[in-house]
């Protein structure tokens, strides 16, 4: 796949040469996928030929036909007449079966197409780096792999074939009318060029507007998506009211524009259809002009005139469907786009592997921060000068106010981001020359945001292992006292989970989560407000059971709750960005620092 910024160097030149090379290199990118299956595409290729070449033949036919009715006399040579009519039928229907199977087989060339682009789009999404999804609208991206790949698929399964035929049935009956008459072919050369000129200046105008109309509909999509999953926080503050208001001004641009980019789009058929009536029109009186002078017969103007009809019909269509393929490069563009922003620096391409193998299996556990800073945003830091030394299997809780830098320290540690300056080492390595994904298998880890699959509870609590045995799923269950649960649903483990696991509380999927992180093999856990989603009698045996689970394994806890790190056996605040106190529960309350008046506001 291509990098982003591979046009820059077109920056310097004019917009419509710009234009050009950018809409040029999504072509070409678009038939790269395509030549994936040049084997099929030569089939239909052969196939487009054969079709159109036997209706073009079908005009000839007729005109042999009339000629075989002397006008005047009343004398019909019915024999000719079907014999032309027979094979004129026979070459339709072989045509249209032709067509048919022409059909069939694009379909299957756009599916798999539209496979490999969705393949190739879902796989660069999980190459992203996390702070992309921090700064995009989910929608956004649904849009990108639902809609924008739809809308290449239904360009590819008919416009194509229609630009194959066109180019093909166009050509042959220009063919066709310079035999028959090269005098009424000089009909189109005022014709064509005005046809041009008018669907190149539509054109030109309507393109971005089909690239605002993507754009809109993914900004709608993204707005949706962001209060569909708040609802229950929209109906809690009453402001369902406002949030129409917000869709509907959403809406409306999103309304305006598709509504723009199709009113202009379609003003390019009717301008074509009027200029080849006008055209029917000037070949009608002409030829009737030559059939007078002797210069045509009666089934050469007929044949002509059906010729002209195949020629200028299916540029009418060729404009009408130009609006679709402006929609179909716009979104091809957006979905390039996405394939083209930079993976996680230093990751090679490619789905994530599981666990199994890299640092994970020879950690030992000891970490170090050496002077680290970081922000998320340029010269706004978040870590200033951060230190801290761990040795392997002590526990360390993070503690301090909000936005203090807890989170931030555990994607560091995660390399979710990679800090500014200082650094990160595991077992003395430097973890900035370690792969990311080594270095995340060597962490079990739980959120405060829980995330459970569609699937079966079993299959959630062993997702990230390979050839786990069910009794190693039911011991994690049963430390993390979530196993009596299991065993009252009607499939016990079995059970299907509906998405994110709707059909279960807060505190038990936060029990499945963590008999989750229990279940891997890592020396090193992180629990990021574990048990914020627990009472406190389920927090107290969650606690006792990660004691004897993880013994031995280094362990950084963040809790707002203090009563979860007291046993802790080194607690870090922070506070701005620098570890301000460390110590045991104790030696911090004798020192009656920040940490004590953290204790004593929670009393």
């Amino acid at each position: 796949m291509g990098q982003r910024g591979r046009t820059d160097g077109v920056d310097g030149k004019g917009p419509v040469l710009r234009y050009l090379m950018e809409r040029r290199g999504t072509i070409r990118r678009l038939g790269g996928y395509l030549w994936e299956d040049r084997g099929l595409l030569t089939g239909g290729f052969f196939m487009t030929i054969a079709s159109n070449l036997l209706a073009l033949l079908g005009p000839l036919l007729s005109g042999y036909a009339v000629d075989a009715v002397e006008p005047g006399v009343g004398k019909v040579d019915f024999q000719r007449v079907f014999f032309y009519a027979g094979w004129m039928a026979a070459f339709y229907i072989l045509s249209a079966l032709l067509s048919y199977g022409l059909s069939v087989l694009m379909v299957t060339v756009s599916r798999k197409v539209v496979r490999r682009m969705r393949e190739d789009l879902f796989d660069r999404l999980l190459s992203l780096p996390v702070g992309y999804f921090d700064c995009h609208q989910t929608g956004d991206l649904l849009s990108r792999i639902s809609y924008d790949i739809d809308v290449v698929n239904e360009s590819l399964s008919s416009d194509l074939i229609q630009m194959l035929t066109t180019l093909i049935t166009v050509g042959g009956a220009l063919i066709m009318m310079v035999v028959i008459s090269p005098y009424l072919v000089l009909v189109f050369c005022f014709t064509i060029p005005l046809s041009v000129c008018i669907t190149r200046f539509i054109t030109g105008k309507t393109r971005p507007l089909f690239r605002a109309r993507s754009g809109a509909l993914g900004r709608l999509n993204g707005f949706v998506e962001e209060k569909v999953t708040g609802q229950k926080t929209i109906k809690a503050y009453c402001g369902e009211r406002v949030v129409f208001e917000q869709f509907a001004g959403k809406n409306q641009e999103a309304v305006e524009a598709y509504y723009k980019a199709e009113y202009y789009g379609s003003t390019v058929g009717p301008m074509v259809n009027f200029i080849n009536n006008l055209s029917l029109s000037l070949i009608s009186v002409f030829g009737a002009f030559l059939y007078m002078t002797g210069m045509m017969r009666l089934g050469q103007i007929s044949s002509f005139v059906l010729y002209s009809r195949k020629f200028s019909g299916p540029i009418n269509e060729l404009a009408n469907i130009f609006s679709d393929l402006q929609s179909a490069v716009a979104a091809a563009e957006r979905v390039f786009g996405l394939m083209d922003e930079l993976p996680e620096e230093g990751e090679e391409a490619g789905m994530p592997g599981t666990r199994g193998s890299g640092m994970e299996e020879g950690a030992r556990g000891q970490v170090e921060l050496s002077h680290v800073n970081f922000g998320y945003e340029e010269g706004r830091m978040i870590l200033k000068d951060f230190s801290l030394q761990v040795s392997p299997g002590e526990t360390v809780a993070v503690a301090g106010p909000t936005g203090a830098g807890k989170t931030t320290l555990i994607n560091l540690l995660m390399r979710f981001y990679d800090p500014q300056s200082g650094r990160i080492l595991v077992d003395g390595r430097n973890i900035g020359g370690i792969s990311r994904r080594q270095v995340r298998s060597a962490y079990a880890m739980v959120l405060q945001d829980t995330w459970l699959f569609h699937g079966t509870i079993y299959e959630n609590l062993s997702y990230g292992r390979e050839r786990v045995s069910r009794e190693e799923v039911i011991d994690a269950a049963k430390a993390a006292h979530i196993h009596s649960f299991i065993m009252q649903l009607p499939d016990g483990y079995d059970t299907v989970l509906q998405e994110d696991g709707l059909n279960i509380s807060k505190g038990q999927k936060q029990l499945l989560t963590i008999a989750r992180a229990m279940l891997q093999d890592c020396r090193m856990v992180i629990l990021d407000e574990a048990t914020s989603n627990v009472d406190t009698r389920t927090e107290v045996r969650i606690q006792q059971a990660m004691g004897r689970l993880m013994e031995g394994k280094t362990c950084f806890i963040i809790a707002h709750r203090l009563s979860t790190i007291r046993n802790a056996d080194r607690i870090l605040v922070v506070d701005h960005g620098r570890a301000v106190e460390q110590g045991n529960h104790q030696e911090l309350m004798e020192k009656k620092g920040i940490y004590y008046q953290m204790v004593a506001a929670h009393r």
